[in-house]
């Protein structure tokens, strides 16, 4: 499975309109809570430098795209059912709602930074509800869904690593495999909490439920984006701050200025891309006075103000979060091409210390199979299957599949 990222939050804050400007997909977008009850699946694209240059070839993406030198690589994302208090309880759309962040490897939180909804998702007025409150909630619910799973399985995981000497790491990791937390994961909190490996029947309700804290922050890393800044007032934007002292990655924006934006761009009525801090009017005549309005306030209060819409910015931020590298997978490394003369055609997230043949199973579970070694296209050198892959590399696989 590829790398996903989860778009989270409660009702009608707007996740949905994230959803759509951050993939161009058209989720179904309301003004009342439970819109979404199915997740949606779209890409997003994070901007890397494409090898094209360095090579001085012009490249023929396929599963990507290259802009000037930028290749735009692909990343899932997954807007699911909004999140109400209690949903590990099964409240709401909970079960729904939990079930789909599974295999998620970061999130990024929708927070209505104009505290205009209440912590059920219904409108409040704005200014009228905290939202670091709904910051707590959303990591509340996440914990106490894994410290469920923990604990319904923990009295036989400790005795039988009391009594057959297992080890616990790896017994725990069966369990909790389908919420892609590792073994590594565990080790990681079980050596930072200092618990009794020897005795894990003695660990109290307490440790565990640090356990399922630590195994929260580390399985899923969280980026929180203050929606609707441009309606915040002052005192809530500042909020953004307490989040920031406390170790937090906090992106102001306006999904639905993106929106717009993107719209009149593919209109061809304003030169726009995702990230940019200005935008430029190509059609004016052909702009009515609304739609000139609507602008004049995106630019004023979103993009003069915050420097962007935020959007594009949260994607490049979670992937960072993720500490990934791009790798450019090809079968002909004197001519960087495909079976089918594309050059350069595909690049793939990988996950740091990914080594050959974890490319190789990326591209193809044959490929991993049947791998027999790879080739470093800049230096032409064979490389092992253990050889760790660096941001940029172009690879070929070789295998007798």
């Amino acid at each position: 499975m590829g790398m996903q990222i989860g778009i989270v939050g409660k009702p009608n804050v707007g996740k949905s309109t994230f959803f759509n400007a951050a993939t161009e997909a058209h989720a179904e977008i309301a003004n009342y809570p439970f819109t979404t009850i199915d997740a949606n699946r779209g890409v997003m694209y994070v901007g890397k430098p494409c090898p094209c240059k360095e090579f001085n070839v012009k490249c023929t993406p396929h599963n990507s795209k290259c802009v000037n030198g930028t290749r735009f690589v692909p990343i899932e994302a997954i807007d699911v059912a909004g999140l109400v208090p209690d949903a590990w309880k099964g409240k709401g759309l909970g079960n729904k709602f939990l079930d789909d962040l599974r295999q998620a490897h970061a999130l990024i939180h929708i927070v209505d930074a104009s505290g205009g909804t209440d912590a059920e998702g219904r409108p409040c007025g704005t200014g009228n509800y905290d939202p670091l409150k709904d910051v707590d909630f959303l990591e509340k619910e996440i914990t106490y869904w894994f410290n469920d799973i923990i604990k319904k399985n923990w009295e036989n995981i400790a005795r039988s690593c009391e009594l057959e000497s297992k080890k616990i790491s790896s017994m725990l990791a069966e369990k909790l495999t389908g919420l892609g937390i590792t073994e590594e994961h565990i080790n990681k909190a079980i050596k930072t909490l200092n618990l009794d490996t020897e005795k894990p029947s003695k660990c109290s309700e307490n440790e565990l439920l640090e356990l399922s804290k630590h195994l929260r922050k580390t399985s899923k890393p969280m980026l929180i984006a203050f929606n609707k800044c441009d309606i915040a007032c002052d005192e809530l934007t500042a909020k953004a701050d307490v989040l920031r002292k406390k170790g937090y990655i906090v992106v102001p924006t306006s999904a639905e200025s993106e929106l717009a934006l993107s719209n009149a761009a593919k209109k061809g009525l304003i030169q726009y891309k995702p990230g940019d801090n200005d935008f430029k009017i190509l059609k004016e005549s052909e702009l009515n006075e609304k739609q000139q309005n609507a602008l004049t306030y995106i630019k004023t209060n979103v993009l003069q103000k915050f420097g962007s819409t935020g959007i594009q910015k949260c994607i490049e931020e979670a992937v960072k979060m993720l500490d990934l590298i791009v790798v450019y997978p090809v079968e002909d490394e004197t001519h960087l091409t495909d079976k089918n003369g594309r050059i350069l055609p595909d690049a793939y997230f990988m996950e740091k210390k990914s080594n050959a043949k974890d490319l190789a199973y990326k591209v193809h579970t044959d490929l991993g199979d049947h791998f027999i070694r790879a080739i470093d296209a800049r230096t032409h050198r064979i490389i092992g299957a253990d050889t760790e892959l660096k941001d940029g590399d172009v690879i070929r696989i070789v295998s007798d599949a």
